[in-house]
């Protein structure tokens, strides 16, 4: 019964060899593998260097913020850090909330309080 047991043991063994391959060969083939190959792993923003289980801290930014556009030349990527990556999308998310105008070319504000508002009649009630 022991030769059993170390047969499937084994056969166990190399079943999780074999898939770890399989995952590292589809994950080399992914635009992320393709990117960590191709680009050394530093941050391109802070410049923090990665290496080993940190790796994993490090994506694949696309600069025109299209996924689907993925050229064979990396020409679209840039590895950055999660803090950075974060950071970037903020960026852009903020950047279009100011952007909103209204029809008159004004920004509206976003909030209905205007601390100021009985200023005005305040001041001229002093100078009475």
């Amino acid at each position: 019964m022991s030769s059993k047991k170390t047969e499937t043991e084994s056969d166990r063994l190399n079943h999780i060899i074999a898939e770890a391959r399989n995952d590292r060969e589809r994950q080399e083939k992914t635009y992320r593998g393709r990117a960590l190959n191709m680009f050394p792993w530093i941050c391109a923003r802070c410049g923090r260097e990665f290496s080993g289980k940190r790796v994993r801290e490090l994506t694949v930014h696309h600069r025109d913020h299209n996924h689907d556009n993925n050229p064979p030349d990396g020409s679209n990527w840039e590895l950055l850090c999660i803090y950075c990556h974060d950071n970037e999308h903020s960026r852009h998310q903020v950047a279009e909330w100011y952007d909103e105008t209204s029809p008159s070319g004004r920004q509206q504000p976003r909030h209905g309080n205007k601390p100021f508002a009985s200023l005005k009649d305040l001041l001229k009630g002093k100078k009475s």
